[in-house]
């Protein structure tokens, strides 16, 4: 194991009609005046938004609203917050939706507290030194950003989609109610399912010595995803299906699943340039790129692969050829992946990548050719390039 700190500030509110309490934990932190931070008009139409403007009235806090956050949330709408919330004085954000909302209210929180331009921090030429509180309501379940310390952002010239991490953008609070995500698409669901799944693979496959622990509760987290992402796909109004979904979410980002280790996100990196490009389910991007990682890397620890085949996807290990059992464990997750409509190839998202996209994609993951990636196996510029043709 490697030294590890773990640190989750953020409380928690789990539980049907949670979101009612909204007005007394702003109310706690003794906010003046809030943004209310959203995406489309499914916060509207549900009656969700009128529950908590009536919450935070109760409680006399005053607020202005700004929704219209897309899926790879773009940086003009975090500019446009950011002089909003100047204008009129806001000291607080409340993130209602998922992670690209709460994304965005971390960086327009980032931009309030720091001088500049907030881009900056997202292109690592300076560190955030504050942030404006952050609260959400999930209606996701997914990026895991209500527990994480990180949020991606992406600039609309050009498609560049870059992460920042920093604690001062961890939510002072998360309300998860599970009810709220049973209106979601199927495929928004099965996407969400696989981004919870790959934050715990990501840090599952880590070149330092394994805890036994973390590995336990990761497995275990990743058998309760597959389990009961089966489930939602044709019982999308399971509450117990639901309820594990999102608390997983929450886990599988906080950080635990991952302590002692400092895991790979290669995957993560790749399809950042994928949906940054061609505006992708990060979750549907992350499946079509899974498969051909694991078959590039996975020779640097088949033990490793062939653990995760037979601790999470049930495969009967083979003792003789412990690189069958770790294909035959890359073939299970796929084989998942497709039972819950998720693609497994690029070109199952509508995209054909010519051999200039492949280089420009890389070109871009690798930051113009200035670093490597993966902590499994460290990748470079022309070892991407042969992961986005393997992917086609």
């Amino acid at each position: 194991m490697v030294n590890f700190q773990y640190y989750t500030p953020t409380k928690v509110i789990f539980g049907k009609n949670s979101e009612e309490q909204v007005g007394g934990l702003i109310k706690e932190g003794n906010y003046k005046k809030i943004l209310i931070h959203y995406g489309g008009q499914s916060a509207k139409k549900s009656g969700l938004l009128d529950r908590i403007i009536a919450s935070i009235k109760e409680e006399g806090i005053s607020y202005v609203e700004l929704g219209g956050v897309v899926p790879n949330p773009r940086l003009s709408k975090v500019y446009e917050g950011i002089e909003l919330c100047k204008k009129e004085g806001v000291d607080f954000i409340l993130a209602v939706g998922g992670g690209s909302v709460i994304d965005s209210a971390k960086a327009i929180g980032y931009g309030l507290a720091g001088n500049g331009d907030v881009w900056d921090y997202f292109e690592k030429k300076k560190e955030p030194k504050g942030c404006t509180p952050v609260g959400a309501i999930l209606t996701i379940a997914a990026a895991g950003s209500e527990m994480s310390n990180s949020c991606v952002i992406t600039k609309d010239e050009g498609g560049i989609k870059r992460g920042c991490k920093s604690d001062y953008s961890r939510c002072k609070f998360a309300i998860m109610n599970p009810d709220l995500t049973k209106t979601l698409p199927k495929y928004q669901t099965s996407s969400g399912c696989v981004d919870i799944l790959m934050h715990t693979i990501e840090r599952y496959f880590a070149a330092d010595k394994e805890m036994e622990l973390t590995d336990g509760i990761a497995e275990g987290l990743m058998r309760t995803v597959i389990h009961h992402a089966k489930i939602l796909v044709d019982d999308p109004f399971n509450d117990d299906s639901r309820a594990e979904i999102m608390w997983a979410s929450s886990l599988s980002h906080n950080g635990i699943t991952g302590c002692g280790t400092l895991g790979d996100w290669a995957c993560h990196q790749i399809e950042h340039e994928l949906s940054g490009m061609f505006d992708v389910a990060h979750g549907a991007g992350l499946a079509a790129i899974y498969g051909s990682w694991a078959r590039y890397v996975y020779k640097t620890d088949p033990s490793r692969f062939a653990k995760f085949a037979v601790q999470v996807m049930g495969v009967t290990q083979n003792f003789r050829d412990v690189e069958k059992t770790a294909l035959d464990g890359i073939k299970a997750l796929e084989e998942f992946f497709t039972s819950i409509e998720m693609p497994t190839s690029i070109g199952e998202l509508g995209i054909t990548l010519t051999e200039d996209l492949r280089k420009e994609l890389a070109y871009k993951c690798t930051f113009q050719d200035t670093r490597t990636i993966g902590g499994f196996k460290v990748l470079d510029k022309k070892d991407i390039e042969t992961i986005y043709r393997m992917a086609q």
